[in-house]
C-alpha cells in the first residue's frame, strides 16, 4: 500500500473536520473491509482518521427504537438480549456473515460501509467502472453468475455484499449521520445507492460524513428469520439471502416484511410482494405467489439465471418459517 498519514480523532466535530478538508481521507474503525481494499491498490487515501476513541459504543433503548452505535462491534450486536428476543433476523444474519474473529472487531458503521466482492473490482486486470470510471464493466461480459438482478446498469452489475444490512432494509431502519452541515438522519433504503451512471458512489453520504448510530424501530419483529444460500456453508457470500417477517392476526397476514441480499447494488426491499401478502391467509400458494410477484422484475445476465428460481424458493421458505413463529429458516 501507499504511504499515508494518521490520526486519531478525539471527538466526532474533529473527525468530520479532518476528512471534510482532504477529498482523499478515510475514517478507519475495525477496517476488515478497508485494509484488504488497501493492500491491493483499490482505496489510496492520504490521511486516515481513527474513530475509535469516539465513544459511539453503546446500545440503548431510546423512544425512536433501539439504537446502536456506529461503533459496536458486531458480535456485540447479534448478542444482545433485545436484538436476539425483538429483530432475531439481524442477529442470525451478523452470525452467518463472518467469522468470530471478524465479528469481534468489525463495527455497526463498517458493515454498512462494506464494498462489493465482484471479482472484476479486486483484479486490476479487467475494466471496472466501480473502480476506475469511464473504462468500462468485464462483469456484462464475463463470468457473473453471483451478479445483479435488479437495479443493475449497464456500468455495473455488482451486488451489495453485507449480511447485516439485508434485514436493516427489511426493519426499516435509520441510519445517523454527522456532518459538516451538521446532523441528519437517513432512511436505510436510500442510505445505499443504485450504480446509475455513477458505481464509484455506493451510499448516499455526503465528503465527510461520518455514521454515528443505527436505529432499529421500537417495534418488535420476534418472528422474523434470515436465510442465507451461498456455494459452501463456511464463510461465504450469499448467492441470495432473505430477510422475513410475517405478522398474523385472525389467521390472515397482517403485515409482512421482505428484503435480499445478492439481488442487486444495494440490499433489495420488495414492497409490492409485502402488499399483496397484507391480508391473505398463510398458505404455501400465498407464498409462492408473494415469491412470483418479487422476482417478476429480475433482469438475469448470461449465467446468474438460475438465482431467480433460487430466489424464490428462498423467499417461500423465508415466509413459511415466519408465519409459523419463527427460527432457523
Amino acid at each position: 500500500m501507499k504511504n499515508f498519514s494518521y490520526v486519531r480523532a478525539t471527538s466526532v466535530k474533529e473527525a468530520v473536520q479532518q476528512a471534510s478538508s482532504s477529498p482523499t481521507a478515510m475514517f478507519i474503525a475495525g477496517g476488515t473491509n478497508l485494509v484488504d481494499r488497501m493492500k491491493v491498490f483499490l482505496d489510496e487515501p492520504s490521511q486516515l482518521i481513527d474513530i475509535n476513541r469516539l465513544g459511539m459504543t453503546r446500545i440503548e433503548q431510546t423512544s425512536s427504537g433501539l439504537r446502536l452505535g456506529a461503533l459496536v462491534s458486531n458480535t456485540a450486536v447479534a448478542d444482545h438480549p433485545e436484538v436476539r428476543r425483538n429483530y432475531p433476523m439481524l442477529s442470525r444474519a451478523i452470525l452467518l456473515g463472518a467469522s468470530q474473529q471478524i465479528r469481534n472487531v468489525a463495527t455497526t458503521g463498517g458493515n454498512l460501509l462494506q464494498r462489493t466482492r465482484c471479482p472484476y473490482y479486486y483484479d486490476t486486470a479487467f475494466n471496472c467502472n466501480k473502480r476506475e470510471p469511464g473504462t468500462g464493466c468485464a462483469a456484462l461480459t464475463g463470468i457473473n453468475r453471483i451478479h445483479a438482478l435488479f437495479g443493475a446498469s449497464d456500468q455495473c452489475v455488482a451486488v451489495h455484499p453485507s449480511d447485516m444490512c439485508v434485514p436493516l432494509a427489511a426493519l426499516e431502519a435509520i441510519v445517523e449521520v454527522e456532518g459538516a452541515k451538521g446532523k441528519r438522519q437517513i432512511p436505510f433504503t436510500n442510505f445505499h445507492r443504485l450504480p446509475g451512471d455513477t458505481p464509484q458512489r455506493d451510499t448516499n453520504l455526503e465528503p465527510g460524513e461520518l455514521i454515528t448510530a443505527v436505529i432499529l424501530p421500537s417495534a418488535s419483529f420476534a418472528n422474523s428469520v434470515y436465510l442465507k444460500l451461498r456455494d459452501r456453508a463456511s464463510y461465504a457470500f450469499a448467492l441470495v439471502s432473505v430477510a422475513a417477517a410475517v405478522e398474523m392476526a385472525d389467521n390472515r397476514i397482517k403485515t409482512a416484511r421482505l428484503a435480499m441480499g445478492g439481488m442487486a447494488h444495494k440490499p433489495w426491499r420488495f414492497t409490492e410482494a409485502e402488499t399483496f401478502l397484507t391480508g391473505k391467509a398463510a398458505t404455501t400458494e400465498t407464498f409462492q405467489q408473494a415469491a412470483e410477484v418479487a422476482l417478476q422484475g429480475a433482469k438475469p445476465l448470461e449465467h446468474n439465471g438460475f438465482k431467480v428460481e433460487l430466489a424464490k424458493r428462498a423467499i417461500r421458505r423465508a415466509l413459511t418459517v415466519s408465519a409459523k413463529g419463527g427460527g432457523i429458516a
